[in-house]
């Protein structure tokens, strides 16, 4: 690790957080791998503080979250949540190793830094206190895996959870928003279309079914539902983008310069504004290509269009009066709450009936690129909010 710059220790986090954050760094825990190592070093790290833990695993076993809790089992109680998995490097211009924590200039360097292993970590290093604090009710630590994929392991979490009976009196998503309470998020929601087309010589485009073409329609088709969201919805300028969005991100289809396209694939991503229904913009979708579908049918039984579910997070929306917020304010020494465009897993908590705010050091944007960091100073801030935390005695969400 490079040599810190002399800085004031009011600007830096705990030796017990670095070092914590250096391991859970350390860990590839790319969405397509494995999250067990770092699950059960947690697991085994809070097993040797007398804390145990329940493992939810994915289908496979491999991957799992963790469900944890500080003090007493009862009702109420406050959960820190993060999500272990993180994005690719892969194409990425890195300046040093994405899975070595490095430190420089004031900021902490690796992936996930951000994006949002310096929460759990910060979390993870307050324990011993907050087990010595003797609380009047639990502190949860709720930690999951694939949250960066479509939030498949919080689903899993949140259902053990309801099946146990746990009724957690609030909650905090620690995804980078510079520690300023976070009250409301957009939908996202992804879909896959593909598009079995014909193959004939391009000289011959009647004998064939043009793929390609076909998926372009529906591309143009959604490209108006978004020119409508500009136009019609109405907007929310407490979000950086005020209206719902849809965009293919992704397409590819055809063969050869001289052959009708037989066919295409693309991927669909959409952001809904929390008043903007999902079920009904896909309904729409669907019976778009249904039509299309329809017409490729007619001309060669064979062919034809199907848009796929591929993944999607509910929008998330929090009273700005609601008790967890005025917390969340109180201890984050703020008087704000904003809005963002990205989804996080607050929107599945909230859903299961537990009070959410998102919370965390960093910033968004330094988040998901190259170098990826978190600075120093919020880290810093990370750890004085957990300390605050035990010294509120949870008063507000018990």
């Amino acid at each position: 690790m490079n040599a810190p710059l002399p800085q004031s220790a009011a600007l830096r986090p705990s030796e017990r957080t670095l070092d914590i954050m250096r391991t859970l760094v350390g860990f590839d825990t790319v969405s397509h791998r494995s999250n067990l190592g770092l699950i059960e070093w947690v697991r085994d790290r809070l097993a040797a503080q007398g804390v145990a833990c329940r493992l939810t695993y994915d289908a496979d076993r491999r991957k799992a979250n963790l469900f944890a809790t500080l003090g007493e089992q009862r009702p109420g109680g406050l959960i820190l949540s993060g999500h272990t998995d993180v994005v690719p490097v892969e194409g990425q211009d890195w300046t040093s190793d994405p899975f070595t924590l490095t430190e420089r200039d004031g900021k902490l360097f690796g992936r996930g830094t951000a994006d949002m292993k310096g929460f759990i970590a910060s979390a993870l290093a307050t324990v011993p206190d907050m087990l010595a604090a003797n609380l009047p009710a639990p502190i949860h630590l709720a930690l999951s895996y694939d949250e960066e994929v479509g939030c498949f392991g919080a689903r899993g979490l949140i259902a053990d959870l309801q099946e146990a009976g746990f009724a957690p009196a609030g909650c905090i998503v620690g995804e980078p928003t510079l520690m300023a309470p976070i009250v409301s998020h957009k939908g996202t929601w992804r879909l896959r279309c593909c598009v079995r087309g014909r193959e004939a010589h391009s000289a011959m485009p009647t004998h064939g079914v043009n793929a390609i073409e076909y998926a372009a329609e529906l591309v143009v088709f959604m490209r108006d539902i978004a020119a409508r969201f500009v136009r019609e919805e109405a907007h929310d300028l407490g979000f950086p983008v005020p209206f719902s969005t849809i965009q293919t991100t992704t397409i590819a289809g055809g063969t050869a310069q001289n052959i009708v396209p037989n066919a295409c694939e693309l991927v669909v991503d959409l952001r809904t504004m929390p008043q903007t229904s999902f079920e009904t913009l896909h309904q729409e979708i669907l019976d778009f290509a249904a039509r299309l579908d329809a017409r490729m049918k007619a001309a060669f039984p064979e062919t034809g269009m199907q848009v796929e579910f591929l993944a999607g997070v509910p929008a998330f929306v929090v009273a700005d009066t609601a008790p967890i917020v005025d917390y969340a304010r109180r201890l984050a020494r703020t008087q704000g709450a904003g809005k963002v465009t990205f989804g996080t897993e607050a929107g599945l908590f909230t859903q299961a009936g537990i009070p959410t705010v998102v919370l965390g050091p960093g910033s968004i944007d330094d988040a998901h690129r190259p170098d990826e960091f978190v600075s120093l100073e919020q880290m810093a801030a990370c750890d004085a909010f957990m300390r605050r935390i035990i010294e509120s005695k949870l008063e507000g969400v018990r």
